[in-house]
């Protein structure tokens, strides 16, 4: 647990799937108080919720439901995700027909999710920063295709991954991959410091030794007159 006196998670509800929202939240507070808030984050009745909360690596941690106790006594930590799943008896009862809303109708109403987000510019309604997000997108794309435009198969070049030190090589392949998204640049590297040879999770995309291949971002390729290092194991001294 964080020494400090509040806590940041993420919050999401069943209610809407595309909504994630941060937020900061004292420890000392109840989960009675604690549903209050994020009642108004959510739109769902605090009487009628039931909380999951989740770790990074999405394995759930513990159901804070007591609302007594306080949010500090249960092991939520910085970054983890509280999710609101309502209570399935409150919400929607054993017999009672299922209320649904056109998209329209559901659009017009003012005390929907919706309605708060746009009221206050969160999420995907926030579009200046929607609009930031995307031009920066669109600015790195441009950079990545002058990269890519800039070097080809064959060419010698040094890889510069953050955190590890240069390393000298051969462009083997360009392109998209089917292990990630995005374009790729394979190499061979000149000493066995690779991950593999040239072939990720039975697909081949060049042909190297074991342990010689990897995979790079366009960015981290610098293409030059590196000439291979002269390894003469036979010289006397």
């Amino acid at each position: 647990m964080s020494s400090s006196e509040y806590v940041n998670v993420h919050v999401t509800s069943v209610n809407n799937e595309s909504y994630s929202v941060e937020r900061r939240f004292k420890k000392d507070i109840t989960i009675e108080d604690f549903k209050n808030k994020l009642e108004l984050l959510v739109g769902c009745e605090s009487k009628s919720m039931k909380l999951e909360v989740y770790n990074k690596n999405d394995d759930i941690v513990c159901k804070p439901n007591e609302n007594d106790r306080t949010l500090g006594s249960y092991p939520i930590e910085d970054g983890m995700r509280v999710h609101v799943v309502g209570d399935s008896e409150q919400v929607n009862p054993e017999g009672v027909e299922k209320f649904e809303l056109s998209e329209d109708e559901y659009s017009k109403r003012s005390d929907t999710v919706k309605a708060f987000l746009k009221e206050h510019r969160l999420g995907k309604y926030n579009e200046e920063e929607a609009k930031k997000k995307e031009e920066q997108m669109q600015r790195e794309l441009e950079i990545e295709e002058r990269l890519l435009s800039s070097m080809k198969v064959g060419d010698r070049c040094e890889v510069l991954v953050p955190g590890n030190p240069k390393r000298k090589a051969t462009v083997m392949y360009i392109g998209k991959t089917d292990f990630k998204t995005g374009s790729w640049v394979g190499v061979k590297y000149d000493e066995p410091f690779g991950k593999n040879d040239g072939s990720v999770a039975g697909k081949r995309y060049f042909e190297c030794p074991d342990k010689y291949g990897g995979f790079v971002r366009p960015a981290c390729i610098v293409v030059g007159d590196f000439p291979e290092d002269d390894f003469d194991l036979n010289e006397e001294l």
